[in-house]
């Protein structure tokens, strides 16, 4: 209990109860009635165990530095650096969807 006389519970503790609740078949009523959970706490520990979870990010976002210096014509329109030291040439703006799934696809991990 806390101080104000609480019933403090764990998240295993939690996990348990709601994981009765879910093999009981019975509405949320019944089983905090039954269980002696106060109704309104019990309804809260069911809605954020239902709640959709949101997928972790993978990896923290990284910024990288876009220089833009001019070229004449007629060269590529736009230049791609990578950090290992490739580059891509792009002449048409048609060509900019595939050189961004291309940097996506080389984001992910091996």
């Amino acid at each position: 209990m806390d101080t104000k006389g609480r019933v403090r519970t764990s998240k295993e503790q939690r996990r348990a109860i709601l994981a009765d609740f879910e093999r009981s078949g019975v509405s949320v009523t019944q089983f905090a009635r039954r269980t002696g959970l106060k109704y309104s706490t019990f309804a809260a520990w069911v809605q954020r165990y239902r709640r959709p979870k949101r997928p972790a990010l993978k990896s923290p976002m990284r910024l990288l530095e876009a220089v833009v210096t001019p070229t004449p014509l007629p060269g590529p329109f736009l230049q791609v650096q990578l950090p290992g030291g490739a580059r891509l040439e792009l002449r048409e703006a048609s060509q900019v969807p595939l050189v961004a799934a291309l940097v996506r696809a080389l984001e992910k991990p091996c």
